[in-house]
């Protein structure tokens, strides 16, 4: 369990394909207290400390994690924003986040608004009703409020995000080009309610 509050930036030293694809991760953590075995999100995805040094640690990520993050999201040199699992006792600073993607979005457009940036994220249609304004999104493992959503006639859906100087300066969202691809969380009480509303839709 983890709160969308990123606490380090990690950079992929190396990624190798081993059957599954391993990452070694250069990090700011003192790795003498995180155990082998520990869930580190990545950039939102929930991974396992399998190897770790000084400054460094290894996970493993299956095909399936591959095929449902975000493309190129692991490829060597590349950023991550980096949180440990939630203890229990700690600040709940963001909301409740899983660590498990739901899908994957594009960025529509980034525009200044005063000191801030305001992003628009394209989301696939199959998130569209899980999202609303003034609710919560995990963004690349970072929580985030939705400040506004827009259908579109595909069935996807565009959602608007604003990201204070602080926010960009700690993530990885300082770099923003055209086409950026996202992991996307939904709130988790989204998820169960959605689900919750399908079922009942089937017995109608």
């Amino acid at each position: 369990m983890f709160t969308g509050i990123i606490t380090d930036i990690g950079t992929i030293r190396s990624s190798e394909q081993r059957g599954d694809l391993r990452l070694v991760i250069g990090c700011g953590y003192d790795m003498e207290g995180v155990a082998i075995g520990a869930s580190i999100a990545c950039s939102g995805a929930c991974l396992t400390v399998v190897e770790k040094g000084t400054d460094w640690f290894a996970v493993d990520l299956s095909a399936e994690t591959v095929a449902h993050t975000a493309p190129g999201l692991w490829r060597q040199g590349g950023k991550l924003n980096l949180e440990r699992a939630l203890k229990v006792g700690d600040e709940l600073g963001g909301h409740i986040v899983t660590g498990h993607v739901d899908g994957v979005g594009t960025l529509a457009s980034a525009t200044a608004e005063g000191d801030s940036t305001r992003l628009v994220i394209r989301a696939p249609a199959d998130l569209a009703p899980a999202l609303a304004a003034k609710g919560s999104i995990t963004v690349d493992g970072i929580s985030l409020t939705v400040n506004g959503v827009e259908d579109q006639p595909d069935g996807s859906v565009h959602f608007g995000l604003n990201i204070i100087p602080h926010t960009a300066a700690a993530t990885t969202l300082e770099e923003l080009p055209e086409g950026r691809a996202f992991n996307l969380e939904i709130d988790v009480l989204a998820r169960y309610l959605d689900r919750m509303q399908s079922l009942r839709q089937r017995t109608m």
